[in-house]
């Protein structure tokens, strides 16, 4: 039996909020171009991470601040990016 678990927080992040914490990391600015709402978009979306926490008993506790500035020091790493 296989089964898909959601990993996130169990609260929405602004998409601006996100791209603002990027930039903030990898000291560069972003170039946006704001569009309106595409065809699959979603106004709002979040993980449900119950059937994580109940099958495994874990809760995810990593900020969305810490996880991207992780991940960009992860990867600046393993390609060698200064």
């Amino acid at each position: 039996m296989y089964k898909i678990y959601n990993i996130g927080n169990s609260f929405p992040i602004k998409l601006t909020n996100f791209i603002n914490l990027i930039e903030k990391n990898l000291k560069l600015k972003a170039k946006i171009k704001m569009l309106p709402m595409q065809p699959g978009d979603v106004n709002q979306t979040w993980a449900d991470v119950n059937e994580l926490k109940k099958d495994y008993k874990y809760s995810p506790k990593t900020s969305l601040e810490h996880g991207v500035k992780s991940f960009i020091n992860w990867y600046k790493s393993f390609y060698n990016i200064n």
